[in-house]
């Protein structure tokens, strides 16, 4: 059964491996809440200006591919599908070579701007749990609730090879765990880093050290949140 619905607008970020998905689709499916995963859309993108300039040395054709892309994000949660153009690109945009090239896409303002727009039209109505890492402070600042996920460099590492292990993303290379762990750092940097909107947690999120609990512990807190809000607005 779902929890009963209030209608509020969820904003959970993190960085990269600090569970912000599998929480997010948790608290989603059991409030009956739309579960918009944002680092999608910015994949996609990044898919697509792979495919067409691996170097990702234009960023005039990055943000026309931005603002021509078709995404669309469908399905339950149990079965969250990413549509690029028509085609499921759900398990190709998860290669750490997406991965990298996400973020640097990210950090290009009017790519950025292109997207929050859409994501602000998404979860409008709300009833809504949006993860990514710029919710509660750019997309959404407004937000009833704003969760800011974290976990040690070494857990996140851990759990993304895992992940990654487990959907057998790794198509040319073996990758080991220190390299994930390197690319997790690089990561950080560059997204902590970047001019706009760039990976801080909001003054006002909650904020949630995941190293040591379980995705239901974590999912449990956030709920709990929400009935509190909830309570608050009757």
């Amino acid at each position: 059964m779902t929890e009963e619905t209030c209608g509020l607008i969820i904003a959970i970020d993190g960085p990269s491996g600090a569970g912000k998905s599998t929480v997010a689709k948790m608290v989603a499916k059991r409030l009956g809440y739309l579960y918009i995963d944002t680092g999608a859309m910015y994949r996609a993108v990044s898919l697509k200006a792979l495919r067409l300039n691996e170097h990702l040395d234009d960023p005039g054709q990055i943000i026309t591919i931005a603002r021509n892309a078709r995404v669309e994000l469908k399905g339950p949660v149990e079965n969250y599908q990413v549509f690029l153009d028509g085609e499921d690109v759900t398990l190709a945009i998860r290669i750490d070579t997406v991965s990298q090239a996400a973020s640097k896409v990210s950090a290009i303002s009017e790519v950025r701007r292109v997207l929050v727009h859409a994501q602000q039209q998404m979860g409008a109505k709300g009833s809504v749990v949006m993860e990514g890492r710029d919710i509660g402070t750019k997309v959404f600042p407004n937000a009833d609730l704003k969760i800011f996920l974290d976990a040690s460099e070494p857990t996140r590492a851990g759990r993304r090879f895992q992940e990654n292990k487990q959907r057998g993303v790794y198509l040319t290379l073996e990758e080991t765990l220190e390299e994930t762990l390197a690319e997790i750092k690089e990561r950080d940097a560059r997204d902590s880093q970047r001019a706009d909107s760039p990976l801080i947690k909001a003054d006002d999120a909650i904020y949630l050290d995941t190293s040591n609990k379980s995705i239901e512990e974590v999912a449990e807190e956030i709920l709990r949140w929400v009935r509190k809000i909830k309570e608050m607005k009757r």
